[in-house]
């Protein structure tokens, strides 16, 4: 093969793990989405229930599933720690909304 070959093959094979990416990267943003209300459906939940929208022990099960994902899968605990600080704050902002100003979504 010639060099021009092995590049134009190099090339093809990079845009297909790009495209690849973008891909999963989709299918995050949806999980993302789909997560998001779910929330609001909770929300809902603990407001005709009168459930406090703060779960600590719910919170601390959530990122504790995760940090044992991550161990059983070699994914950095403390990324992961942190990517449920991010999901979690947005999802109880999203949960305040709904309790306290009525439905977002």
């Amino acid at each position: 093969m010639t060099d021009v070959t092995n590049e134009q093959n190099g090339e093809q094979r990079l845009a297909r793990l790009r495209a690849e990416l973008d891909g999963i990267d989709q299918e995050l943003l949806e999980a993302l989405r789909r997560r998001i209300d779910c929330c609001v459906r909770i929300a809902r939940h603990k407001s005709a229930f009168d459930v406090p929208m703060m779960q600590p022990g719910r919170i601390e099960l959530v990122k504790g599933r995760a940090a044992q994902y991550g161990e059983t899968h070699g994914i950095d605990t403390g990324f992961l720690e942190n990517l449920y600080d991010l999901i979690i704050g947005e999802t109880c902002r999203v949960e305040d909304l709904v309790m306290g100003n009525g439905a977002t979504r």
